[in-house]
């Protein structure tokens, strides 16, 4: 074991550029840029952008969103297929599945250097995220190891046994806000055995993990970012000491390119292995839980053939794909007859790709019968989702001991769903009631 003195050292605590923070290499013009893309107001249109092809949205305040995110998305459809918002520091959004399919796997003509809008409002370099090939597999190659089904299917009673126990300390209230109460606990728990970290770190990890994600100002997602690599830097630091055999240890011991790995790229790694695990996972479950709660026949299908449950899994995950990342373009070229040039931001919303009609017939509609469609809910090419199999195990698992349970469940009466839309769709509130002399 090495000693104290014989570690590499690494900059002091409060040294922001340690985590390779972007904001702290914008300038003053750029930073007041993010405040003022983030406060809502309108980005002049450049030059190549023909009016016809401007289109007033915002993906995170567009009205109704709050209501049916995706329903505001679909409308989108009756516009240019490729348009322009002056909205969030203006961008170019995608519509089409084909167009999504070849900005997301060509990376040398669509850079993932930068996935966040507006331009610059990412706090960190997320990683592998944010880096394109070939970078982009050594980093991945870090993580992959521990998500492969192997390696998940070892952790699959684990699973099973966190969800029994959320789900049936829950079936006695006959009601939940469905996204605190189970949504949220559950990935995260999973994500504490993986890192070995203490359970009890839970309730902080979530409240900063929210506001990372879709806290308004920039100062609450800078304010969260700094709490979550603070609390990782003392875990950093124990485990270079005295290394284990987790995924923390793994990572700080490893090399990159023969040489050993930063300071900035271990928290890049681990925020976006906890963002990734947390978020999205959650997120699956709170829409699929508002689908099957308003759509008793889907449910009850479920509960007299669990048989179905994985092929329902795959249609919801089509139905709601989640993320809307972007990409930078690289070079001056067309694409789906719109000039674009190099420097412009595309948005990729994944969940586009799945509900085009050219792609699926009736693409709104769930039908657990459906041949299983090629979505791009976990994205494409390179950068597809490493965690895809342990978030379809997840989505499994709870509708299984979910409904042995729980067979029968409604939106609770008055203003009990709220959507939050953003980088990642998700729910503010998701309330649920049930009988509880009918759980079982």
């Amino acid at each position: 074991m090495a000693s104290a003195a014989s570690l590499p050292a690494y900059p002091p605590i409060g040294a922001p550029e340690k985590f390779g923070w972007k904001l702290v290499q914008l300038g003053r013009g750029a930073r007041q840029m993010v405040r003022t893309a983030l406060a809502g107001s309108l980005a002049k249109r450049p030059a190549h952008v023909p009016p016809e092809r401007v289109v007033d949205f915002d993906f995170i305040r567009q009205p109704g969103m709050e209501h049916d995110t995706y329903a505001v998305w679909q409308g989108l459809r009756g516009g240019p297929a490729i348009f322009w918002t002056p909205r969030n520091g203006g961008n170019w959004v995608l519509t089409r599945a084909e167009d999504i399919d070849t900005v997301l796997r060509d990376h040398e003509t669509y850079s993932s250097k930068s996935i966040g809008i507006p331009r610059g409002s990412s706090t960190f370099r997320l990683l592998p995220i944010e880096a394109d090939p070939p970078e982009h597999a050594i980093y991945r190659g870090l993580i992959s190891p521990w998500l492969t089904p192997r390696a998940i299917g070892a952790l699959e009673q684990d699973i099973r046994g966190l969800t029994i126990q959320l789900v049936e300390g829950l079936q006695e209230r006959g009601h939940s806000d469905f996204v605190h109460d189970f949504a949220k606990r559950l990935p995260i728990d999973i994500f504490l055995k993986l890192v070995d970290l203490p359970l009890g770190d839970r309730e902080k990890l979530l409240r900063w993990t929210e506001d990372a994600v879709r806290a308004s100002s920039l100062q609450q997602r800078l304010a969260a970012f700094w709490k979550m690599t603070s609390y990782l830097d003392h875990w950093i630091t124990l485990r270079r000491r005295r290394p284990g055999t987790d995924l923390i240890s793994q990572i700080v011991t490893a090399e990159i390119a023969g040489r050993p790995i930063t300071y900035g790229e271990i928290q890049g790694l681990l925020i976006v292995f906890m963002l990734g695990g947390l978020d999205t996972v959650a997120s699956m479950l709170g829409f699929v839980v508002r689908f099957l709660a308003e759509h008793p026949e889907h449910r009850r299908a479920l509960v007299e053939d669990p048989g179905r449950i994985p092929a329902a899994v795959e249609e919801l995950l089509r139905r709601f794909g989640l993320v809307n990342n972007a990409r930078v373009v690289t070079r001056d070229h067309r694409l789906g007859g719109v000039d674009l040039k190099a420097g412009d931001i595309v948005q990729v919303p994944t969940g586009m790709a799945g509900l085009d009609p050219d792609l699926v017939a009736e693409p709104m509609t769930v039908n657990f019968e459906r041949p299983k469609i090629a979505h791009a809910t976990f994205g494409i090419g390179p950068h597809y989702c490493p965690g895809a199999f342990l978030a379809k195990m997840e989505l499994k698992i709870f509708l299984e001991e979910w409904l042995k349970r729980i067979p029968d469940f409604a939106i609770a009466p008055g203003d009990a769903v709220r959507c939050a839309p953003g980088m990642v769709n998700s729910f503010d509130k998701l309330e649920i009631v049930w009988e509880p002399e009918a759980a079982q």
